[in-house]
């Protein structure tokens, strides 16, 4: 599976969500793959890539969070409009 394979699955479940809600990583990782625990860090690394384009939210408690040191559940969810900026 390719970083673009994950990306495209991240944008994909993140595009399906209705008006105002979240999702965990682990759905994402649950679609592609029986054994969907290695496949966790990855995706991990691709939502922060895609926050960083603004292209998607990463939040924990509600609150969004961004870099690399996060840790503990987080959930993903579209950009808002004041978050998504030019590439």
């Amino acid at each position: 599976m390719t970083d673009d394979d994950l990306r495209r699955a991240i944008l994909a479940r993140v595009e399906a969500l209705r008006p105002g809600t979240t999702c965990c990583p682990s759905e994402v990782a649950r679609d592609l793959a029986a054994d969907w625990r290695p496949l966790m860090d990855p995706i991990r690394d691709q939502a922060l890539r895609l926050q960083d384009q603004g292209l998607l939210r990463i939040t924990q408690g509600g609150v969004p969070v961004t870099g690399t040191d996060i840790r503990g559940p987080i959930r993903l969810s579209p950009a808002t409009p004041k978050e998504t900026r030019d590439v």
